[in-house]
């Protein structure tokens, strides 16, 4: 069985890290642009995760969260994998009016759609901001399927335990987030597939070269 440590060395680790630091900044300025408020992202942390633990790690992560609503959308280049937003639950409804609307007047059918639309635009936004930089600075472009929302999930089910591959190595992204004068706050996992990790070994040397030179 492949190691974690034969996946990606230490130093590849730092490079990523500073390579994520530019692409979340990137992440915050334009999120800022779209709905007129800053978001707060962490520095960002790098995981060596067996697969097979990943469900348990990211539920771990979440664990102070009752319940939780969650944002999923896969991508896929080069750079292939999921981005997950875990949000606790009941934060659609802090976001809403970040997009002009109000939850007055609203029956409760339409405020649940109405939540889980918001959310899944602060996920589009958010996941193609962060994905999308951190692609083009490794060199890539990248695709995404369309956002998928769940709400009301226990932190353990926050992804689904069918994402993983057996016997392999996940590299997992994370972030902590905040939106400034919102009670809102939520955790970003970018969690790369198995089969994009030789691609990405080769584009943070090839990252790395252009300041060697």
């Amino acid at each position: 069985m492949v190691t974690p440590e034969e996946i990606m060395t230490l130093e590849e680790q730092d490079i990523l890290q500073e390579i994520m630091n530019i692409a979340f900044g990137k992440a915050a300025a334009d999120l800022a642009e779209v709905i007129n408020i800053f978001v707060v992202l962490s520095v960002p942390n790098i995981q060596m995760i067996n697969a097979t633990e990943l469900p348990e790690y990211i539920g771990r992560e979440v664990a102070d969260y009752s319940s939780v609503s969650v944002v999923e959308q896969d991508y896929w280049g080069q750079f292939l994998g999921n981005a997950f937003l875990v949000f606790r639950d009941g934060a659609g409804k802090e976001l809403v009016s970040l997009f002009g609307c109000e939850e007055e007047g609203f029956a409760c059918e339409s405020l649940d759609m109405l939540e889980r639309e918001t959310l899944m635009e602060v996920g589009n936004i958010l996941i193609g901001a962060c994905v999308g930089k951190l692609a083009e600075l490794l060199g890539d472009a990248v695709s995404y399927s369309p956002p998928r929302v769940s709400t009301r999930m226990p932190p353990a089910e926050a992804i689904p335990a069918g994402l993983v591959v057996p016997e392999s190595t996940a590299i997992v992204l994370k972030t902590v987030f905040r939106f400034n004068e919102r009670d809102v706050e939520g955790f970003m996992f970018l969690v790369t597939n198995h089969a994009s990790n030789t691609w990405l070994k080769s584009a943070l040397a090839a990252f790395m070269e252009q300041y060697e030179q």
